[in-house]
């Protein structure tokens, strides 16, 4: 055998050694490991869609993803700007011994299955009108949109996870009165939300969306996880706690509040918030004391939230959804930016704070069977988000610790989870 083909006999040999033994994809989710953190979710949304198991490796550089090594996953990290190694069964032996020892606050979570996600939101809005829907669609990870009909029609079954776009469910069209109840929008809006809830028999917008609250109510106490953000949090928590009380002034649904509705509020019937007390006017851009946007003393530059941190082996599931490479993340405001802690309830998971504000941002929750979470604020990357501005360009934040809180919230209902002990 002369060199030249003695040479290409012992490369071929080393290429085939390598592929026997390097079997698995790592992720790395750190701060310097990973160029695109957001598509990064996507890939491990991919390869749960082919029907593979992922290794979630909690607090391992940053939260990293252990996946089966194909060739399809190789070239979709490629082509997606995703950093990965390619590792051998040794070193993940290695990694999965690291994490298991109990001198490590890390754990190795299975996620077992691609949850089949649908987004709240009307038909008509654009991706870029809510944060979930942009990263989603930038993390190319797939999903249904579903309105007040399909909810009405119990189409939830069909879905372990929900997010709910910034919607008004006390039928008060998002408080925008006072500021633009004479542009086109406004008009068009308030017409449309009359007109659909007539077709689905209901008299008044307020009576409507309550009817779609209680019945996303029901999915999560029979098992679904619904994720909320800005004025979907605090409207829906208010619309449960008004349930059979007319809250709406006569320019939202035709004829007067009742008199001292406040002391009719029934604060069992919330998910999360607690003694808040609602603005009556209807000129006011908020619902109620809940919102800690009116309520805050702070620069922009000094706007920050910082991250809970859990015991991994003990409290997975906050763990999960905390998942980041930095445990201080940007502030970013909304219609609602936070929540006031003193109306949060005493049992729910405080996972991110501004403790200068003494207020929450980041909540968690078990109800029922079910489970929520509750993110305070707009766009991660728009801190001051108004009506018409233009959208956030994920390409220009594909390591947005903010946007990164979404997504694992989208991959947590994938996980086949302990029990919490927190």
């Amino acid at each position: 055998m002369n060199f030249k083909l003695k040479y290409i006999f012992i490369t071929i040999i080393l290429l085939l050694s390598e592929v026997s033994f390097a079997s698995f994809i790592l992720i790395p989710m750190d701060d310097v490991g990973q160029k695109n953190h957001l598509k990064a979710y996507g890939i491990t949304y991919f390869s749960l869609e082919k029907g593979n198991d992922v290794k979630w490796l909690l607090n391992y550089k940053g939260g990293s993803f252990l996946l089966e090594d194909h060739k399809e996953f190789r070239n979709e990290c490629k082509i997606r700007g995703v950093s990965y190694e390619v590792i051998s069964d040794t070193e993940a032996l290695q990694i999965l011994e690291l994490i298991a020892s109990p001198s490590q606050n890390m754990e190795a979570v299975t996620l077992e299955k691609a949850p089949k996600i649908a987004v709240y939101s009307p038909k008509d809005k654009m991706p870029w009108d809510d944060a979930v829907t942009m990263v989603l669609n930038y993390a190319e990870i797939p999903y249904d949109v579903v309105y007040d009909e399909e909810v009405l029609r119990d189409e939830l079954i069909k879905y372990e996870w929900l997010h709910l776009h910034h919607e008004d469910f006390t039928g008060q069209y998002g408080k925008f009165y006072g500021s633009y109840r004479a542009t086109p929008w406004y008009i068009e809006g308030k017409a449309y939300s009359e007109k659909l809830a007539k077709k689905l028999g209901y008299s008044k917008v307020s009576e409507e969306k309550l009817a779609v609250s209680l019945r996303i109510r029901d999915f999560v106490i029979g098992g679904g996880f619904m994720f909320a953000m800005c004025s979907a949090t605090d409207s829906f928590d208010i619309a449960l706690s008004a349930e059979g009380v007319d809250i709406c002034e006569a320019m939202f649904d035709g004829d007067p509040s009742e008199a001292n509705y406040q002391d009719k509020i029934d604060f069992d019937k919330t998910f999360a918030f607690t003694d808040f007390r609602l603005v009556r006017s209807p000129t006011e851009y908020e619902f109620s004391s809940i919102d800690m946007t009116q309520k805050r003393y702070i620069q922009r530059t000094a706007d920050y939230f910082s991250l809970q941190e859990y015991s991994a082996k003990w409290d997975p599931v906050p763990t999960m959804l905390t998942q980041n490479h930095t445990s201080l993340v940007k502030g970013f405001m909304g219609q609602t930016t936070s929540f006031d802690r003193k109306n949060v309830k005493s049992t729910v998971l405080v996972m991110g704070e501004n403790k200068t504000n003494e207020e929450a941002k980041y909540i968690h929750g078990v109800k029922g069977k079910g489970m929520w979470t509750f993110y305070g604020g707009h766009d991660p990357e728009d801190y001051t988000h108004r009506v018409g501005d233009p959208k956030t360009e994920l390409d220009l934040h594909p390591n947005s610790p903010g946007y990164r809180l979404i997504l694992n919230n989208v991959l947590f209902p994938a996980a086949k989870k302990k029990k919490q002990k927190t």
